[in-house]
């Protein structure tokens, strides 16, 4: 991808809420008033839009045709997000492609979910003898199957995914749009006198289903300054795997779509993992960010758990997590959530970050994570660097 003249030039983000009792719509409505309010443009110039599948509504095959009527836009490019927690890097980059092929030229990528309000999934897929409503009855327990085997082939130590749950909680006190209910600190302790969910996976292992949106504004820089935005960043790498192994019938689950697409978003951006200011990666469980840390070069496969015992994880450290509390410790929107993960690494780059900011920085490291099949590793895996 390289640095292009097509950027990210706004960004918005409503606080995350349990029981909202409002709809995806009512978010999204929120998001883009406040996304207008940020950046001074005018409704009328946006014609294009991307829409991320909402939990709440997954049964509306027309949600994005009617988010538009509910937000009063008339695009003439409209993109619907399906690949889950990847929708939001996912959806930036079908942007950059629809204004480079001149279908619209101002983008807002919207993700908007209330599922902790309105649960309208299923899972079933085509293994519905394996999935919801029975079986294993959601992703908690994949992702203990996912646990299990992980510390069967490497070494796991708790003691490090501890960590990653106190260092985002530690980022969730900084961070007035996180959950109210998470905004109290935790320590190790805590982390190991929670119940058990899945066993070895612990529930502070995991994210919280909540209610909220997230909005992006793409459009060429020529564009932005036209408008008069004065911020903006660029995204200089994109890449996406779906279905990791999927021709192999027993493939090893441990092995993640990430260790396919990391050393292309790499070699896109002309970066390399030293090289990267913060990490804010879709953790939906500790377990998967572990995992990410080792698929991104960070250190070497089953040497995970060291790694993060031994570097500063913190907003001010080494290698800044999820300055934001990410959504295990901010909560998490449905299938908004890969929204929440890029709203902190936008808000960091344009020094934004209160008083969780980053000292100086000059890039960000994304990804999602889409899709939980079951004894498999994750359906969709995303990422997504930004640079100022």
């Amino acid at each position: 991808m390289a640095k292009s003249d097509i950027v990210i030039a706004g960004y918005a983000e409503t606080p995350v809420l349990y029981r909202s009792g409002r709809s995806a719509y009512d978010f999204a409505g929120e998001a883009l008033a406040q996304l207008i309010k940020n950046t001074g443009i005018e409704k009328s110039v946006i014609d294009g839009m991307s829409v991320t599948v909402p939990l709440s509504e997954c049964a509306n095959p027309f949600f994005a045709v009617y988010m538009a009527e509910g937000l009063g836009i008339s695009p003439t490019w409209l993109n619907y997000g399906g690949i889950g927690g990847c929708s939001a890097t996912g959806g930036v980059s079908r942007a950059m492609s629809a204004i480079r092929d001149g279908h619209c030229e101002v983008a807002v990528v919207m993700s908007a979910d209330a599922p902790s309000t309105r649960w309208n999934a299923n899972y079933a897929a085509y293994r519905s003898e394996f999935q919801d409503p029975v079986g294993v009855q959601g992703p908690p327990a994949v992702f203990g199957l996912l646990m299990s085997r992980y510390a069967h082939q490497y070494k796991l130590k708790p003691e490090a995914l501890a960590k990653i749950a106190v260092t985002q909680r530690n980022h969730a006190l900084l961070n007035d749009n996180a959950l109210d209910k998470f905004r109290k600190p935790l320590t190790e302790e805590d982390y190991f006198n929670s119940r058990m969910v899945a066993d070895p996976l612990r529930v502070l292992d995991s994210v919280m289903f909540c209610d909220g949106a997230n909005a992006f504004l793409v459009m060429t820089r020529q564009k932005a300054e036209e408008l008069g935005i004065k911020k903006y960043v660029y995204p200089t790498a994109y890449a996406e795997l779906t279905n990791v192994n999927g021709a192999d019938p027993l493939a090893d689950i441990t092995e993640t779509g990430f260790s396919k697409i990391a050393p292309k978003v790499f070699a896109q951006s002309g970066l390399k993992p030293s090289d990267i200011s913060m990490f804010q990666p879709y953790d939906d469980f500790t377990i998967a960010i572990l995992m990410k840390f080792e698929d991104f070069g960070f250190c070497g496969r089953g040497e995970g758990s060291d790694f993060i015992l031994n570097t500063d994880l913190s907003f001010s450290g080494q290698l800044p997590l999820n300055t934001g509390g990410g959504q295990i410790s901010a909560g998490q929107p449905g299938l908004a959530s890969g929204g929440l993960n890029l709203a902190e690494a936008v808000r960091q780059l344009f020094g934004e970050g209160g008083k969780r900011q980053v000292k100086n920085p000059k890039n960000a490291l994304v990804t999602g994570i889409g899709v939980i099949p079951f004894a498999r590793n994750w359906g969709t895996s995303a990422a997504m660097i930004l640079e100022v």
